[in-house]
């Protein structure tokens, strides 16, 4: 997952594109003579980390080979209100036909790097990983993960192939006392799946402990203070890694991040972050 997946982004932006009905703009091609040449520039409308200018220009090619796109700007870069960030040349009614498209995609994805960098800040703590989770947009996860890196953060897992990580669920569906059944779910993970890291979550200080008897490799704290996380931290004294989950925002960051875990995971990365306002600016090329 080190660098965007152009494919998938491809897959994306034909889908986007369908839903706008882009081949169908029935006020460009009644409004728009199909001969004008023009330049637009989209702009920042406010502070933030920029990612998806790739996906941006990706529209812009599926709607018209022919435009010309020019990126001043890159994914991972700061940018203050009225920042140019793209410019695209051409057929004036391909761009128009590509702006909203682009600009939603724009504006999601550098709003998810924004929020990412915002709770990276917060932490204060270059040693713990802020992590994204599953929480995301059905049909956008890459995209949505790819843009968590941009603004600092770590990717979790991709999907349910990437890692065994064994939660209060899968447990309730075993027999006998909670910690015979972590042990027994852990041993037939390793078993079946020799080598593929396990994660556990523990709801307290007792579900650590069986955790580490049962030879987890990553513990996953849910919901505890930072008090609790603190000892939990303390009780594993680097025998397996520790992640925060649960109650992490911008307020409590700080605080869980000094209890020294090694990461924390946050769902509002991608299912809450508020979308970065960009806007294109369109006029006729002389």
């Amino acid at each position: 997952m080190a660098d965007l997946d152009m494919k998938k982004v491809a897959e994306v932006v034909a889908i986007s594109l369908k839903e706008d009905a882009v081949s169908e703009d029935i006020t460009t091609d009644s409004v728009v003579d199909e001969n004008c040449e023009a330049i637009g520039e989209i702009e920042t409308g406010r502070k933030g980390v920029l990612a998806g200018l790739d996906v941006a220009a990706e529209v812009f090619r599926q709607v018209d080979e022919t435009l010309a796109v020019e990126k001043p700007a890159g994914d991972g870069e700061q940018v203050m209100p009225g920042r140019v960030v793209m410019r695209v040349e051409g057929r004036a009614s391909s761009i128009l036909k590509g702006e909203r498209v682009a600009l939603n995609l724009l504006s999601h994805l550098s709003g998810v790097a924004t929020l990412t960098a915002r709770f990276v800040e917060k932490a204060a703590a270059p040693n713990v990983d802020i992590l994204d989770t599953r929480k995301t947009t059905p049909g956008l996860r890459l995209l949505e993960k790819y843009a968590v890196r941009m603004g600092g953060g770590v990717n979790h897992r991709l999907d349910l192939s990437d890692r065994i990580l064994i939660k209060d669920n899968h447990l309730a569906l075993q027999d006998g006392g909670r910690r015979e059944r972590m042990g027994r779910a852990v041993s037939a993970a390793r078993e079946k799946y020799p080598g593929v890291t396990i994660e556990v979550e523990a709801q307290d200080l007792d579900d650590v402990v069986d955790a580490l008897e049962a030879g987890a490799d990553i513990i996953m704290l849910d919901n505890m203070s930072p008090g609790e996380l603190a000892r939990a931290v303390e009780i594993v004294g680097g025998r397996a890694r520790t992640e925060a989950s649960g109650g992490v925002d911008l307020e409590s960051v700080e605080k869980i991040a000094a209890s020294g875990v090694d990461s924390m995971s946050i769902g509002a990365l991608t299912h809450s972050a508020p979308a970065l306002d960009f806007s294109m600016e369109i006029r006729p090329r002389e």
